[in-house]
């Protein structure tokens, strides 16, 4: 499912630094190790009348990617919610809004591989655009699986939120070019990771069970909706999984900030058929909708 462009964010106010610009205007030095290296850690942040889904926990994670990357100067947890906030009241926004906060190492001296080059502290970026989930969690999504594997810890820590997705791009080039939504990536074994852009999660005879985070990325709503279902009674099971279990699921959904719980009703072919409807993943999405405002927080 392709993001459409929305008129609405032409003339949005973006964060670089340590103030707003106008869209056109709002650019990072050739310099910045985001341009030299990819070398940023992130997070998606979505906006409900509420407040921010989860914020303390994506600026958590924040912090320990970059930490985990050695970032030096990183700007305090007021600065950025602070920068938010200012973002999201100059564009008037309160609801239908995706951010895209980016943490860079920062403006180097010179180009080069060096951390030590960064003398200038970090670079904060608040994107945020007015934008509606990514995908349709009525129809749900059809998936292929990837040849491209997803990264585990001997490589690089699927723990470490960054931005050199190079792997999760290949990935979801190939499922463009087979005409699906995304891509099912494995691990370096041949076990099921998550979506080159979610977690995944597969139902079987009443029991709910989602991947090892071993080379996965450790969502912020993949562990809300464990949660979620421990509290209800429902079986929750960490395991290995292949995509065996997952063609012969009862069913199959992912989940993400931009999607929320979104049933997967196709994988290399094998229809799952009663995705969309299963009981467990109902409730479950019944349970985020009624206990996601409990869970948000202004900037």
């Amino acid at each position: 499912m392709l993001q459409q462009y929305n008129p609405k964010n032409a003339n949005i106010q973006i964060w670089v630094g340590d103030r707003l610009y106008p869209r056109e205007e709002a650019k990072v030095s050739v310099f910045d190790s985001s341009v030299q290296g990819g070398d940023t850690v992130w997070e998606g942040l979505r906006v409900y009348p509420e407040g921010i889904l989860h914020l303390d926990r994506h600026l958590n994670r924040l912090f320990e990617s970059a930490k985990a990357l050695a970032f030096e100067n990183v700007h305090d947890k007021q600065f950025i919610r602070s920068a938010i906030r200012q973002t999201l009241e100059a564009n008037g926004m309160t609801n239908d809004t995706h951010i895209r906060l980016t943490l860079t190492r920062g403006e180097k001296i010179t180009s080069g591989m060096d951390p030590r080059l960064n003398q200038k502290g970090c670079t904060l970026i608040v994107l945020a655009e007015w934008k509606p989930l990514v995908y349709d969690n009525e129809s749900g999504i059809r998936v292929i699986t990837s040849s491209q594997r997803r990264n585990g810890p001997q490589y690089l820590d699927s723990k470490i939120h960054h931005s050199n997705l190079l792997n999760n791009i290949f990935a979801k080039i190939q499922a463009n070019i087979a005409g699906v939504d995304a891509a099912v990536m494995l691990d370096e074994r041949g076990f099921v990771a998550e979506l080159n852009d979610t977690n995944l999660f597969l139902v079987k005879n009443g029991v709910l069970y989602t991947p090892y985070a071993h080379a996965c990325l450790h969502g912020i709503t993949r562990g809300f909706v464990m949660e979620l279902a421990q509290e209800k009674g429902i079986t929750v099971s960490e395991r290995d999984l292949s995509l065996t279990e997952f063609y012969n699921a009862d069913a199959v959904f992912a989940t993400g900030t931009m999607g929320e719980l979104t049933p997967v009703t196709e994988i290399d072919g094998r229809i799952i058929k009663n995705s969309a409807k299963n009981e467990i993943r109902l409730k479950l999405v019944e349970l985020f909708a009624r206990n996601r405002p409990l869970h948000c927080q202004k900037a």
